[in-house]
């Protein structure tokens, strides 16, 4: 079964990092996903960019379009991670292997329901 694990953080901590703590937070978690790559166990991974650089899209008549996140939230969602997993105890084992790997933020872990398989992005 396949899982999403979504990964929150306090996008302004993470982006006072330094280039070098960035850095080694980022090396820690390729241990983890290099192990569930040789597992072949690792689907996409995302790094969403900042939340400035987003949009909402409201679903009014007409829609209406805004400048970034709408919600009102302390940790915005700032990547995730699709991993083959046996079951969520299994799901849940893997978010704690990425959780040691980047301190503090949240790890939501769902299943996910595959609606259309993806086509080769270009």
């Amino acid at each position: 079964m396949l899982y999403a694990i979504l990964c929150y953080h306090d996008e302004d901590f993470v982006g006072s990092w330094s280039k070098e703590q960035d850095e080694a937070v980022m090396k820690k978690l390729a241990v983890v996903q290099d192990k569930l790559t040789q597992q072949r166990r690792l689907g996409p991974v995302a790094r969403l960019l900042p939340t400035t650089a987003a949009a909402t899209l409201r679903k009014e008549d007409p829609p209406l379009v805004l400048d970034g996140p709408y919600a009102e939230t302390k940790e915005q969602l700032l990547g995730f991670y699709i991993v083959d997993c046996k079951n969520l105890d299994d799901a849940l084992d893997v978010a704690r292997e990425l959780a040691a790997a980047n301190p503090g933020g949240a790890y939501e872990v769902r299943p996910v329901g595959v609606f259309r398989p993806g086509g080769n992005l270009t």
